[in-house]
């Protein structure tokens, strides 16, 4: 993955990096660090609209509230990528796809993505036979909404 600019400050002991996409500064950690690299990444790379994406996104779950890391919306709004954010030092184990993968039973996005910035795992999911399939590379979001029969 390439690397972005960012800003960043420092409020007296903790760093902070500015989001554009929530236009506030927030608390700088690892997991936020891979978050907005990714989420840049699906901007610059892979053309996904910006308006389209949204970080830390609140959904019911087991009627427990939970938050996804990054879901990218198709333009009809409804989600077509959930991407779920773990720090570098986590290894990408099949706890973390497993997170993954029941967030994604709620939000029913046609592709997932685990990454802790260094290591990047997407598959796209198959609801009516309830399979994946890994892909080697993330298409770009034209690609992803012409694969799925979107516009």
């Amino acid at each position: 993955m390439p690397t972005y600019e960012f800003r960043t400050q420092t409020r007296g002991d903790t760093r902070a990096i500015y989001d554009p996409l929530r236009d506030r500064y927030v608390r700088l950690t690892p997991e936020e660090w891979v978050r907005q690299h990714f989420v840049q990444y699906l901007i610059q790379e892979l053309g996904v609209p910006a308006g389209l994406v949204a970080v830390e996104a609140a959904f019911q779950c087991q009627g427990q509230p939970r938050r996804a890391d990054v879901i990218v919306h198709d333009r009809q709004g409804d989600p077509l990528l959930l991407v779920e954010c773990k720090a570098p030092r986590v290894s990408i184990a099949q706890d973390a796809f497993d997170q993954g993968a029941r967030y994604n039973i709620v939000l029913q996005a046609p592709y997932l993505v685990v990454t802790n910035g260094q290591t990047h795992y997407a598959c796209a999911i198959d609801f009516g036979d309830q399979s994946y399939t890994f892909l080697n590379d993330l298409p770009s979001y034209d690609a992803l909404l012409d694969t799925e029969g979107h516009s």
